[in-house]
């Protein structure tokens, strides 16, 4: 897994030129018999540091390929032939062809994907349809661009009962905690959902702005801001307090959802606020730690002086190639949104009862971070759940252990982060 795609909530749109493609005339469609290969298949474009997540779905006589995070969905395959192990799709985008040339393997697609001579290889897993969501369960709520979707999860029982409501982390991150950027479901944020309702807590969760139900409200990446997240975290916690359902109404925010959660808690008067994984210090600092590591002395210096342009409200015209993928210019005007909000600074204007967690075992969000932001706010309640790691789950220290745990949904959540929650919230919010 590459540093830069945990932290940051853009996927590159350099390569795929996709503007009105949703005009364009589905064209017709040459194929042989894909029997052996229907049903959804999930990857990506291993665009260096920023691999450009796809979905492609197969049926016995047509393809489509979806780009969620691009707002492309369910785009018609112009060929697609098997021969035998042999893959070949491709697409036409404002007259580009695009061209998958792959080979199937068990439960795997690998191959190569060309745009105008440019190669990047792709790679895609047997996947399943976005499960839908029961009508009692779906709520809806007006917001910039639109009506987002989310999901309720409601006690059994009497209530009135305490909701939460879940914001996911960076990336295209779905409400169940599940990327197509990396391989496999976690579902750690479906299984918080669901085993909070069986302590007697709802929740909403729901997909951010040009993921999963909520694609058609992506807009251009140019046009992007933070502030846009923080606004529809604030729009659900007042949907959720209009409710007679619910006796009180709280964020919980999971890695950059915390700093989400922060903001909108205070604009929308939340209840309550919970931190799990969430970042103690200004993303210029986390991101420079990162690269760091990552890039030569010049770069480095280059990286530290966009960060101060952009922190300063300034564009920087002139990027390297190399540094494309992080400081590109349709990405600036979100990373200047972002920049202005420190953690720390945040979470000491609330004045609502807040519960921090980490996991003892979080290669992402390290519990130094946790620690930074309970001495920032000390009334805060700081739990540190023992061998948690960055998807809720019990995982050990080494990053190989540590990662092949994001890709098994079948794994529990770790123990004492559903009690510490439930305590919170019987004892704190009242």
């Amino acid at each position: 897994m590459r540093k830069l795609a945990i932290v940051f909530s853009l996927v590159a749109m350099v390569f795929l030129l996709l503007t009105a493609c949703s005009k364009e005339k589905e064209e017709a469609q040459e194929m042989s018999s894909l029997e052996s290969i229907e049903g959804v298949w999930e990857g990506s474009i291993q665009i260096p540091d920023q691999p450009l997540p796809i979905i492609v779905e197969f049926e016995a006589d047509k393809g489509m390929i979806s780009i969620p995070v691009q707002g492309l969905n369910d785009y018609p395959l112009t060929n697609v032939t098997l021969n035998k192990s042999d893959l070949l799709f491709d697409m036409n985008i404002q007259g580009q062809k695009l061209t998958f040339d792959g080979k199937v393997e068990q439960e795997k697609i690998t191959g190569i994907f060309t745009q105008q001579g440019q190669t990047f290889p792709f790679e895609l897993r047997e996947g399943s349809k976005e499960e839908e969501v029961e009508e009692d369960r779906l709520v809806k709520v007006k917001v910039e661009g639109g009506t987002m979707s989310g999901q309720l999860e409601v006690p059994k029982g009497e209530g009135p009962f305490s909701l939460m409501v879940i914001i996911a982390g960076s990336g295209p991150t779905d409400r169940n905690g599940n990327s197509i950027a990396l391989p496999g479901k976690n579902n750690s944020l479906k299984m918080l959902a669901e085993d909070l309702a069986k302590e007697g807590v709802a929740t909403i969760r729901y997909d951010k702005r040009g993921v999963g139900k909520n694609t058609s409200l992506a807009g251009k990446e140019e046009d992007l801001r933070f502030d846009q997240y923080i606004d529809d975290a604030a729009a659900w916690v007042r949907f959720a307090k209009e409710d007679a359902r619910f006796s009180h109404v709280g964020i919980i925010g999971h890695s950059e959802g915390s700093l989400i959660g922060m903001v909108a808690s205070q604009k929308a008067d939340a209840d309550a606020f919970i931190s799990i994984a969430g970042a103690g210090r200004p993303i210029d600092k986390v991101l420079l730690e990162q690269l760091q590591a990552q890039l030569p002395a010049n770069l480095l210096k280059e990286s530290n002086d966009i960060l101060e342009k952009l922190k300063q409200g300034e564009q920087v015209k002139t990027v390297s190639p190399e540094l494309q993928s992080v400081f590109r210019p349709s990405v600036q005007p979100y990373m200047i949104s972002w920049l202005q909000y420190d953690p720390a600074v945040q979470l000491q204007k609330l004045n609502k009862p807040i519960l921090i967690v980490n996991g003892s075992t979080d290669i992402q969000v390290p519990v130094k971070d946790a620690e930074l932001l309970h001495e920032a706010k000390k009334d805060s309640d700081l739990l540190i759940v023992d061998k948690m790691n960055h998807v809720l789950k019990e995982a050990p220290a080494d990053r190989e252990g540590n990662t092949a745990i994001y890709s098994n949904p079948d794994l529990p959540l770790a123990k004492g982060l559903i009690d510490g929650i439930v305590h919170f919230l019987q004892e704190d919010v009242k």
